[in-house]
């Protein structure tokens, strides 16, 4: 059973940091780009960052660049999201994912496995 479990998120004031983790089983990610999206009620899942396999190669959100990083560990098959200078507007369900594509990492589409979503809240 593949799986891709988040954990790590919480609630957090304006200016804090959180950092999520995604732990992945059942089968190795080699090859796998990794992404982490977001999504609140009524509205569509987004992009916010994504690492490549291979190279190491990390896109981001326009909207979180110079605040949150992308990274990951292939050895323990964990992907990470440090989050910093968190503002109320990030607040949201975070969920990582997994693809066999790594030129279409900012659609979701791209994306074979996804988690079950954690939950992060920014207080004013």
């Amino acid at each position: 059973q593949v799986q891709l479990v988040e954990s790590g998120g919480g609630l957090v004031q304006a200016g804090g940091s959180l950092r999520l983790s995604c732990a992945a089983s059942g089968r190795s990610f080699s090859g796998y780009g990794m992404g982490w999206f977001r999504q609140t009620p009524g509205k569509e899942r987004e992009f916010v960052a994504a690492v490549s396999w291979n190279t190491g190669s990390t896109w981001t959100a326009d909207s979180v660049k110079g605040r949150f990083t992308i990274s990951r560990d292939n050895a323990k098959n964990t992907v990470y999201l440090q989050m910093s200078g968190l503002k109320p507007e990030v607040t949201a369900v975070y969920y990582c994912a997994a693809s066999r594509s790594t030129t279409r990492l900012l659609f979701t589409l791209s994306y074979d496995y996804w988690g079950q979503g954690t939950q992060v809240t920014v207080s004013s």
